[in-house]
C-alpha cells in the first residue's frame, strides 16, 4: 500500500514534517515568541492529521512481521552504497520506512503526544527558539524508531533522540537538572553502545543478493535479519541457541532494558521525571519508555527467536519484580511527580510480563498496555504539571479538599486515577486483563503473585487521591483557580482515548491483532530452526 503528498511517501512527510517545523522556528525573530509557539503546534496538528489518515487507511487484515509485502506505506530506496574490495566488504544501506500492526499504534501516540506537548509547553519563557525547535527535533526522533525498518536508519533515530532530550531537561529542567541530565545521558548511551555491537554482529553475519549487481552482500534490513536462510554459515551468529547468539540477544536486550526501563536499570527515570519539565515528561513517559519494548518486540524477537523462547522466564520474572518493586516505591513517594515516575515503572512490567508470555493474549495485551499506558500516564503527569504551574508544589501532604476548589480538574483527574488502576470501562483495564490472562497460561504463579500489584497500584493511587483532593483545603490554597480552557484542550484528548478504548477496545486490538498472531508464530516457529544453513 502506498500513500504519498506531492509525491513523497506519507511516512517521510510524517518523519521529517516536524524538522520542517524546527528550520521555519529557527527562522523566527526571538522577540516573536508567540509565532514560535503557534508554528509549532502548526506542525504537530499537521502530523496529527497524517498518523489519523494512516491510522484510517491502514489494513487491518495484513499479517507478517517479517514480510516485506506486509509492511504498509513502504518507502524504499538506496542511500549509501560504498564499492569496497577489502575484508569488510562493500557496505549498502537503505532508506526503507513501513509499518505494521506493531508500530501503527506507536506512530499515531507519538504524533499525539508530541502535539500535546506542545501546548503544554505554553508557559515556556527561557530560550523559547531554542526549547520548541529541540522537541520538534526529539518528535522526528521518536517518529523514525517507529517506522524505521533497516537497523541502521532505526539507529540514526535512536541517537537523534539522545541529544535534544539531554538538552531539554539539563536546561530547562529543575534544580538538579544537570545531574539528571547526565545520568539519563550516560544510561542512554551505554544502552546505544550495546545495541551498536549487537548490530554490527548481525550485519556481519547477514547475506542477501544484491538485485542489482546479482553480488552477496551484508545488510542492515531488519526484514533480512529475521530470515534464518539469510545467515552465513561460519557467521559469528550462525547456529540455534548458540552461546554468542545468546550474548548477542542479551546485549541487545540491556540496550532496549535501559529504555524501557526495567529493574535494575530504572534509576534514571525517577530523577529525569522530576527535573524535567512537565510536557518532557509527558513525552518521556509517553512514548519513550516504549520505545525499549518495541525495540524487543520489532528487533530482539524476531531476529532471536531461539534466545527468546530460552529466556522467556527471566524476562517475565524481571517484568514481575517491575511491576511489584514499582508500585511499592510509589507508595512511599511523598513527592506527586515522583509516585507517578514510580507507577511507570510498575506499569511497563505488565508489558514486559505480557510479552514474555509468548502467546497471542499475552502478546496483544502487552502492545495494548504500551498505547494505552502512553496516554494515561500523560494525563498523569500533565495534572500534576496543571497543580504545579499554580501552587509550585508537588507535597501530596501539602494540599486537600482540592475537590472542592477546582471541580473540572479534579473530574479529569479522577478519570486518570482510576484508568491507572485498570478500572473496567476505561482503556487500562483491558490490556493488563489480556497481559495477565496470556502470562497466566505461560507463568501460573508468577503471574498470580505479579497480581498483586494491581492491589497495590489501587492503594496508592487512592491513598494519593484521598490526600490530594479529598478533606479539607488549607486556607493558603483558597487563590487556586480551576483548569483553564488551554489545559483542558491538551488532557481532553487524551480522556476521550481512555474512555473511547476502554469501551470499544476492538478499535486498537483490530490494527494489533494479526501482527500479534504472526509474531509469536514466527518466533515459536524459528525458536528451533538452524540459522547459518
Amino acid at each position: 500500500m502506498e500513500l504519498k503528498i506531492l509525491n513523497i511517501g506519507v511516512l517521510t512527510w510524517l518523519t521529517f514534517l516536524p524538522v520542517l517545523g524546527m528550520i521555519i522556528v529557527l527562522l523566527i525573530p526571538k522577540e516573536q515568541k508567540s509565532a514560535v509557539r503557534w508554528t509549532s503546534l502548526f506542525f504537530t496538528v499537521a502530523q496529527v492529521v497524517l498518523a489519523f489518515m494512516v491510522f484510517t487507511k491502514f489494513d487491518r487484515s495484513l499479517a507478517g512481521v517479517h514480510d516485506a509485502s506486509t509492511m504498509q506505506f513502504s518507502e524504499l530506496f538506496n542511500w549509501i552504497n560504498v564499492k569496497s574490495t577489502g575484508w569488510f566488504g562493500s557496505i549498502k544501506i537503505d532508506y526503507y520506512l513501513g509499518i505494521d500492526g506493531i508500530s501503527m499504534p506507536m506512530v499515531f501516540l507519538t504524533a499525539i503526544i508530541s502535539c500535546i506537548a506542545v501546548i503544554s509547553s505554553w508557559g515556556i519563557e527561557k530560550s523559547i527558539k531554542g526549547y520548541f525547535a529541540l522537541l520538534l527535533l526529539l518528535d522526528t526522533g521518536m517518529m523514525g524508531v517507529f517506522v524505521s525498518l533497516d537497523f541502521f536508519l532505526f539507529y540514526i533515530f535512536w541517537e537523534i533522540m539522545l541529544l535534544p532530550m539531554y538538552f531539554l531537561i539539563g536546561v530547562w529542567g529543575g534544580p538538579r537538572r544537570e545531574y539528571a541530565a547526565i545520568k539519563f545521558f550516560l544510561y542512554t548511551l551505554l544502552g546505544s553502545v550495546l545495541l551498536l555491537l549487537a548490530m554490527l554482529a548481525l550485519y556481519f553475519s547477514v547475506s542477501v543478493i544484491d538485485p542489482a549487481s546479482g553480488e552477496k552482500i551484508h545488510t542492515f534490513n531488519m526484514l533480512a535479519m529475521m530470515n534464518p536462510a539469510n545467515y552465513d554459515a561460519n557467521s559469528l551468529l550462525a547456529g540455534i541457541s548458540t552461546s554468542w547468539r545468546y550474548i548477542a540477544y542479551i546485549a541487545m536486550f540491556i540496550g532496549f532494558a535501559i529504555k524501557v526501563p526495567i529493574f535494575p536499570f530504572h534509576t534514571w527515570l525517577p530523577d529525569a521525571h522530576v527535573e524535567a519539565p512537565t510536557a518532557i515528561s509527558v513525552i518521556l513517559a509517553g512514548v519513550l519508555l516504549k520505545m525499549g519494548t518495541y525495540g524487543l518486540l520489532r528487533i530482539a524477537f524476531p531476529m532471536f527467536p531461539d534466545a527468546a523462547v530460552h529466556f522467556a522466564y527471566p524476562l517475565a520474572f524481571l517484568g514481575f519484580i517491575n511491576i511489584i518493586y514499582g508500585a511499592l516505591c510509589a507508595m512511599a513517594q511523598k513527592d506527586f511527580k515522583k509516585l507517578i515516575a514510580y507507577s511507570s515503572v510498575s506499569h511497563m512490567g505488565i508489558v514486559i510480563l505480557g510479552i514474555a508470555a509468548m502467546n497471542t493474549q499475552g502478546m496483544l495485551g502487552g502492545m495494548l498496555q504500551m498505547f494505552n499506558h502512553g496516554t494515561i500516564t500523560a494525563m498523569l503527569f500533565l495534572i500534576v504539571g496543571v497543580i504545579y504551574d499554580r501552587a509550585h508544589t508537588r507535597g501530596l501532604d501539602d494540599f486537600g479538599g482540592l475537590m472542592n476548589k477546582m471541580p473540572n480538574y479534579s473530574g479529569v483527574m479522577s478519570i486518570a486515577f482510576f484508568a491507572a488502576i485498570g478500572l473496567p470501562g476505561l482503556s487500562g483495564f483491558i490490556s493488563e486483563a489480556f497481559s495477565f490472562l496470556g502470562a497466566f497460561q505461560s507463568f501460573r504463579w508468577l503471574t498470580i503473585a505479579s497480581a498483586f500489584g494491581i492491589v497495590l497500584t489501587a492503594g496508592y493511587m487512592l491513598w494519593t487521591l484521598q490526600r490530594v483532593f479529598l478533606g479539607t483545603l488549607p486556607e493558603k490554597w483558597n487563590n487556586l483557580t480551576d483548569i483553564n480552557s488551554r489545559e483542558l484542550a491538551m488532557l481532553i484528548p487524551l480522556t476521550i482515548i481512555v474512555i473511547i478504548l476502554g469501551i470499544y477496545p476492538n478499535l486498537m486490538l483490530d490494527v494489533m491483532n494479526t501482527s500479534a498472531n504472526s509474531l509469536v508464530d514466527f518466533v515459536k516457529m524459528n525458536s528451533t530452526v538452524s540459522f547459518g544453513n
